[in-house]
């Protein structure tokens, strides 16, 4: 029996492709760790060491935005190991940044959204998708509560709230700060998150989609990009290329438009 077959690899092939995941992984970790690293510092800054009495209210108020895209960060962090594409073929990296970034996130377990948001990308959508919902395709907070449903579940609740519970405990941090400078941007991320990364690109309009994928990019510039949510409003050029790092969307991005 015929088989088509491409052409076989050579050397400097295998090597080329070994050293682009290489490059991936070494700016992957290096940025996820910056990010991690930049929340960590703002937290304690934030809730430990400012003196936020003193200063005038613009100031929690641009903290509480920089908190609340941070966290956004540590959830697109877990969103690429979930794919690989943090540290392509090194599993156990991908595992251990998803885990720590989707813990400081909010306790969720990496392992259980894992399989879920396979979903999604398996069947974009439809009403296979657990990220979506058929029966309010258009409306905002219908479709927000059942994902909010579907995600934080009483697993998620016990998990944040021992978690919280021993670190108030053990830290003794002013509770105040840890609603404004923890609670109010996590909250905030998720309504970031979800409006830019699953609503936008996904609600049904009249326009149909361009194929199977069922999602739509915003041609935001980069800078834009990356405040609104870590250029996952490139989120057509995510479902073509899932193992597509976060970081390469605009590249992505630009090159699609060239097509068009």
């Amino acid at each position: 029996m015929n088989q088509t077959m491409g052409p076989a690899l050579t050397t400097a092939d295998l090597a080329a492709r070994s050293a682009a995941r290489d490059r991936q992984t070494v700016i992957g970790v290096g940025l996820a760790t910056t990010v991690i690293g930049a929340w960590i510092v703002a937290h304690i800054l934030a809730v430990y060491v400012v003196d936020w009495a003193a200063l005038p209210i613009v100031a929690p108020v641009l903290m509480i935005a920089v908190q609340t895209w941070l966290f956004t960060g540590l959830f697109i962090i877990a969103h690429d190991c979930m794919h690989g594409s943090l540290a392509p073929g090194r599993p156990p990296v991908n595992r251990w940044f998803g885990r720590v970034a989707l813990f400081l996130y909010a306790a969720f377990h990496y392992d259980r959204l894992l399989p879920e948001h396979h979903k999604h990308h398996r069947r974009p959508g439809t009403a296979e998708d657990p990220d979506f919902n058929a029966d309010n395709p258009y409306a905002f907070w219908p479709w927000f509560a059942r994902f909010m449903r579907h995600y934080y579940t009483w697993r998620e609740f016990v998990s944040i709230s021992v978690a919280m519970t021993l670190y108030v405990v053990v830290l003794g941090p002013p509770v105040v700060n840890i609603i404004l400078f923890y609670a109010i941007p996590g909250i905030l991320s998720a309504f970031q998150l979800f409006y830019f990364g699953t609503y936008r690109p996904h609600r049904h309009e009249a326009a149909e989609f361009l194929d199977d994928h069922r999602s739509r990019t915003d041609d935001f510039s980069w800078p834009v990009s990356l405040l609104t949510c870590f250029h996952f409003g490139y989120h057509h050029e995510h479902h073509l290329s899932p193992t597509t790092p976060w970081w390469r969307l605009p590249a992505v991005h630009r090159a699609q438009k060239g097509l068009s």
